[in-house]
Formats: C-alpha cells, structure tokens, sequence
C-alpha cells in the first residue's frame, strides 16, 4: 500500500472520564429514550418507516401548533432547514426584508443572497426587539414579497417577543413568514397557525432534546402553493422541498433518510407531547427566571434587558477584569459543566433548553459558574445567588 494507515487512539481515551453537563447554547443533554432511539437503525423506506414519520408529523404538528399538510425533516443541522426555507422561495430577484438582530438572523439573509434574493437588511438595534412600526414602515417602504426573522436570536440572546404582532402586519401585506425557532420551539409559545407563520424552522438539538443533524420544518398552505408554482429550477437537490415531500408526505424515495436521527426525533417528541406544551412552557420560564434572578442576586449583569430576555439561553455579561474563556475553561475542567461564548461579544451564555431546564441542573451550573468567576478574580455573592435561585424555584415547585 502506498499510503499507511493513521496513529489514532479509540474514543474511549479522547473523551472525558466523567460526560459534560452540556450547559451552553446547544446542543444539550439528551433523555436515556432519545438517547436509545438513536442506536436503532431499520429500512428507510416500507410500513415501519412509513408508520414512525405519520407519527413524528403528527407530534409535530402539536408542538408547532399547525394544521399543516406539509411537515418536512432534514438529515442536516439546522441551517440546513434554514436554507431549505428560504431557498424554495426566493427565486432569482426576490423581493426579501431581512430582520437582523444578530448572528443568525443574518445568516437568514445571506442565504437569501446566495439564491439572488433582492435582500433589504433591517438592523434592529443591539439588545432590542424588533417593533411592529418599524417593520410595518419597512415592509410598506420596499414591499417585500418574503420576510425572515427569528423568534430568538441565539447568538446575543435577544427575543423578538413581539412576533405575533409582525406576522400580521406581514400577512395585512401579503408578505410570507420565515421564522428561525431553532432555540425556541418547546421553550416559549409559538403558535404557527394562529400568528400565521409560513415557514418555521427547527433543530433537534436545542429545545427538544435530541441529536444535532436532524431538523424540522413546516411550510404553510399559501408558502406551499408558492412552491409548487415557482418558475425557477432549484439549485440545490437534497434541499429542494418537492422532492423531500416525496419521502415525508408520499411514502416514496427521496434520498437515504438519517433513520437514527429520525427515531430520536420521535422520542424527543413523544417526551414533550407527554409532558404538554403548557407544563413546558411553565416550567422553561420558572427555571430561567430563577437563573436570571439568582445570576443578579451575586452582582452579576444579564445583556439584555428582561422585556427582550430568552427563557432559552441566559446572556451575561463578564466582569472587568475577568476572562470569560478562562472562567468556561475551569468550568469544564474543574466542575464539569459546559457553556457557551459569544460571536464577537464579551459575554457568557447558559442554555435553559428541554434537559438543561430542572432544578439540579440549574443548582450544580450556578454554583460551577459562580465559582469559576471567583477563582478568576470576579467579585461577587455566590451564596445569595444561590439562595434567589433556591427561593424562586421553591415557590415554583418546578423539577
């Protein structure tokens, strides 16, 4: 052979000894069922196949709140769902408004770009929400035909919490929806029939607890109809939505499904239609506001102010002086526990996603975070932090 093979060394000795508490912005920790769906691998097509994708539809139509014929998986991140969103269409010349509050929401508007979109960027100033007058003006100004945006901004944890309001001025102007829910489905309200979104997104790895590389997406019956009429060819063939809906909605061939990911998506959705959007809501908005409140209560500052916070992901800011890579790093090292940076900002992020949100993951990644500040020069009360954090979820009574 003329090429040897390469010195590597098993999983086993790469990985830690004792797992991560998977703290950060995603993914995040996964249930023992999803966990045990995603070891079974069976046909990708035939009855079994047929009968776990009605099923998965079917759990998906609750958790987004639709009535929609046409629920599409993804065997990519959720990126993938993004662009296969946006890709179908905007077809060359476009007319899209982009709603740009930050990383991702931009990224919504590159991939517009890249199809030859005529793209109109709307910066939303840093750390707000976007407004329905400001949007209403825009949309009146350009007349789009498409509008992205997202329900919440990952990378600076900021909530468009006015998306119900903007969707209806978009719909008044018979503009479509694309919303990116990717770290709010499951956490917050979304009601994708009743605010009349036309596209919306999701990952599995973020709020409903399951693997990174599969994702979700519903398409309305008008953005369908826009689909099945466009006049430009697609570009892209594993995006192309007319014939993923031959594998999803018709029990025929696309490609090879990531069957896997698919059982654990499945089981990631049985859990919440268990548990009920409701009691998950309630408890995703208790436990982030014992965070927030336990995080304020040691002298730290959240970014964003609470009318545009996340209950999804936690933003706060890093103490003068302080590093917030060597503080993640004797998180990691010394307690265990994981969390995020930022895009360019000079914060740390904590998820409050599906498993991440319960009261023992809260207590050990406050007591890990506080600790690791002080170990690096950060002055503030732990031991208050703490007790905020203990008295909101007592009164709670949230797991």
């Amino acid at each position: 052979m003329r090429y040897p093979p390469p010195s590597v060394v098993p999983l086993d000795r790469i990985l830690p000894d004792e797992p991560l508490l998977m703290m950060g912005a995603g993914p995040v920790p996964i249930p023992a069922k999803v966990a045990q769906a995603n070891s079974i691998v069976i046909n990708h097509l035939g009855e079994t196949m047929n009968r776990v994708i009605e099923q998965v539809k079917a759990m998906a139509r609750y958790v987004f709140q639709t009535q929609s014929g046409q629920i599409l998986g993804v065997a990519g991140p959720a990126s993938a769902a993004m662009e296969m969103a946006v890709c179908n269409l905007v077809e060359p010349g476009t007319k899209v408004l982009a709603v740009c509050n930050g990383y991702f929401s931009r990224r919504l508007a590159e991939m517009a770009e890249r199809c030859q979109a005529d793209v109109v960027i709307l910066d939303i100033a840093n750390g707000e929400p976007a407004r329905p007058d400001e949007i209403e003006a825009a949309i009146r100004l350009h007349r789009p035909t498409l509008l992205t945006i997202v329900q919440g901004e990952t990378s600076n944890t900021v909530w468009n919490r006015y998306l119900p309001e903007i969707c209806a001025i978009a719909r008044a102007h018979d503009c479509l929806m694309v919303v990116d829910a990717v770290c709010t489905l499951s956490t917050m309200r979304l009601d994708m029939d009743e605010w009349g979104v036309d596209a919306l997104i999701t990952g599995g790895q973020k709020g409903l607890s399951s693997i990174p590389g599969v994702s979700l997406l519903a398409f309305s019956e008008i953005a369908w109809k826009r689909i099945e009429g466009r006049n430009a060819p697609m570009a892209q063939w594993c995006l192309d939505a007319r014939l993923a809906d031959r594998f999803w909605n018709k029990n025929s061939y696309h490609y090879t499904a990531p069957v896997s990911g698919i059982m654990a998506i499945h089981e990631a959705l049985r859990l919440i239609c268990a548990e009920t959007l409701p009691a998950r809501f309630h408890r995703h908005e208790l436990c982030s506001l014992a965070l927030q409140r336990g995080i304020e209560a040691m002298g730290l500052e959240l970014l964003v102010k609470e009318e545009a916070r996340l209950n999804s992901v936690v933003g706060i800011k890093v103490p003068d002086g302080v590093s917030g890579d060597d503080v993640r790093r004797h998180m990691s090292q010394i307690h265990r526990v994981e969390i995020s940076g930022a895009f360019g900002l000079d914060i740390l992020r904590i998820g409050q996603m599906g498993e991440q949100c319960h009261a023992h993951t809260i207590f050990r990644t406050l007591h890990a975070f506080g600790s690791s500040l002080k170990a690096h020069g950060a002055k503030l009360d732990l031991p208050a932090g703490v007790a905020e954090l203990e008295r909101i979820l007592t009164e709670g009574q949230v797991v």
